[in-house]
């Protein structure tokens, strides 16, 4: 009497498992609503760099198309510390 409820169970675990690689692989395959970004998408923002200050609070430079921002998260209140590209900005008063 064990031996069809065992089967059962088997059968089940393998049908669960294989529902949720199909969903997973339809996920990664169509990306919907932008949840999931596809492989072959050019990629528009990147974490280029990060420094923590202190035990809470850290600095990060992100870039977004061809700008760079910098940004302080993880205080009481997250914030924008430069808008746009320092470098450009560094030539443009050197000229």
């Amino acid at each position: 009497m064990e031996g069809p409820v065992y089967l059962r169970f088997i059968v089940s675990l393998v049908l669960v498992l294989g529902l949720l690689l199909a969903v997973l692989w339809a996920l990664r395959r169509f990306g919907v609503g932008g949840m999931v970004a596809r492989p072959s998408a050019r990629r528009r923002l990147s974490v280029v760099e990060t420094m923590a200050l202190d035990g809470r609070r850290r600095l990060v430079l992100i870039k977004r198309d061809d700008c760079e921002h910098l940004l302080m998260i993880g205080g009481p209140n997250d914030m924008v510390i430069e808008r746009g590209n320092a470098r450009e900005t560094l030539k443009e008063d050197q000229v």
